[in-house]
């Protein structure tokens, strides 16, 4: 009820600050200023921070998807939070997922599904107003530094202040013909390596990024800001100094569970990827996994430096803060490494949402949204227009109560014909040839028994079907 009632309050000031009229002056932005009479209303405004995490799976504390992991600053700012447990991204693929957010758009209205598709390069995405420059023309200042679209450099354009990227992980120890992981070369793809490396942690990029995230909070703003940061662990090589290492003695690394049969019940019974196949050849498992469990307490410290300079400055009690995965991760489940699949581990992201005096602590909502609904819900919660072109769906309702009903699927697209829903039970895939997958987690969380076949499910997969084909339909037109 708590919540219910600030929500009220806060749409009040929303009504205020539309009718109220008056002159501006240059004044820092901050809690303290809602308190004066004579600030101009729409610094009633919340800021936004936005932290992207490249390639983060489950594995967090806050989302118990590994039980060695250790992410205490990500941990803590989920209890000051809600969690959405079923979050999915638009694509399992960096440059769609990010174009998706970014634009409000969904990969089959744009047509990025892969990483080499240029997104301002799309008529569609140049006479729209992404993210930023949507709130830039609503009176927010952005500001940027990271990699929040593809790369650091795409879409800087979009921003009122854009930062590049500057710094380096270290040198880690080459032996020739091999990857620094000491797989052979030609095995697998080059860029699926790891080590840890001999650079200073205050150094390396992403630590540079939370600074200078840091610094941009000490200062004081003349407008609301939405500041996104890009964190870049843990993409991909994994190679960060050799501290974060050190805290995952890799004789002790616990495996995910894999099922060897896994695949034998699905399209054209998919083959083990060549990572998966170089990485157990050469009994790399435990180590793939330090490397990754590395990297994502390095990003986590990261993370720690902007909420640590958040919580000291004037912005502390008026700033919303989101902090999203772009997509999963594999780690040897449905026998494969790396992303760019429709199932559970590739499609689920971490999801935290902050808005102070509105949500209780340490809320969490089983609901499904999709990073697609970022956008809309962000209009929302500051009280600006809809924009009338995103395809998502805002999600405050959730906000306000978690447990509401919501019968909406997350969709989740691979390119022409290949998608995947998932609502609170299950999970449905259609690939372009019609062939079918259909998971039940309430039985099967690991996504290891296709049901597509079993007539137990006659009705739930025709349901699943149709919704699928509405979000498509939807879409197209």
């Amino acid at each position: 009820m708590k919540h219910i009632i600030n929500w009220l309050i806060y749409s009040t000031l929303c009504i205020l600050m539309v009718a109220c009229k008056s002159n501006s002056s240059k004044q820092d932005f901050s809690t303290s200023a809602l308190k004066t009479e004579s600030q101009n209303s729409k610094n009633l405004k919340y800021n936004i921070l936005m932290i992207a995490v490249d390639d983060l799976n489950d594995w967090t504390g806050f989302m118990g998807g590994h039980p060695q992991t250790l992410t205490p600053n990500m941990d803590k700012l989920a209890k000051e939070s809600m969690v959405f447990d079923l979050a999915y991204c638009a694509a399992s693929v960096c440059n769609p997922s990010r174009a998706a957010i970014m634009s409000g758009y969904k990969p089959s209205t744009t047509g990025i599904f892969q990483n080499g598709d240029k997104v301002f390069d799309v008529p569609l995405i140049n006479n729209s107003l992404m993210l930023p420059q949507y709130l830039s023309k609503y009176g927010y200042h952005t500001l940027s530094r990271g990699k929040i679209y593809h790369t650091p450099a795409t879409g800087k354009h979009t921003w009122d202040e854009w930062s590049p990227v500057s710094g380096n992980y270290g040198a880690t120890q080459s032996k020739k013909g091999l990857l620094d992981n000491g797989i052979p070369r030609g095995e697998m793809s080059d860029n699926m390596d790891w080590a840890p490396t001999t650079g200073k942690t205050e150094e390396t990029p992403d630590y540079l990024n939370a600074q200078w995230a840091a610094e941009q909070l000490q200062e004081g703003f003349d407008k609301p800001f939405f500041m996104a940061v890009g964190i870049f662990r843990p993409h991909l090589e994994w190679k960060v100094p050799k501290e974060f290492y050190d805290k995952f003695p890799v004789e002790n690394m616990i495996l995910p569970e894999v099922l060897e049969s896994d695949l034998d019940d699905t399209r054209e019974n998919f083959s083990p990827t060549k990572e998966y196949t170089a990485i157990e050849k050469y009994s790399k498992q435990k180590e793939a996994v330090q490397a990754y469990l590395a990297s994502i307490n390095y990003a986590d410290y990261c993370v720690g430096v902007i909420l640590d300079a958040l919580a000291k400055s004037k912005y502390a009690d008026n700033t919303i803060v989101v902090l999203w995965g772009d997509h999963g991760w594999h780690l040897g489940e449905k026998l494969r490494y790396k992303k760019f699949t429709l199932w559970e581990e590739a499609c689920r992201v971490p999801f935290i949402f902050k808005v102070p005096g509105m949500i209780k602590p340490e809320s969490r909502s089983n609901r499904p949204i999709n990073l697609l609904d970022l956008y809309p819900t962000l209009l929302e919660l500051t009280g600006l227009p809809e924009n009338q072109k995103n395809e998502g769906n805002s999600f405050v309702p959730l906000l306000i109560n978690p447990e509401l009903k919501w019968d909406r699927a997350s969709l989740t697209q691979m390119g022409e014909g290949r998608n995947t829903i998932r609502t609170e039970k299950y999970r449905y895939i259609k690939y372009e040839d019609g062939s079918e997958e259909l998971y039940d987690h309430e039985v099967d969380p690991l996504e290891w028994h296709n049901e597509i076949n079993n007539p137990v499910y006659k009705n739930v997969r025709t349901d699943l079907r149709n919704k699928l084909s509405e979000l498509t339909r939807k879409n197209n037109s």
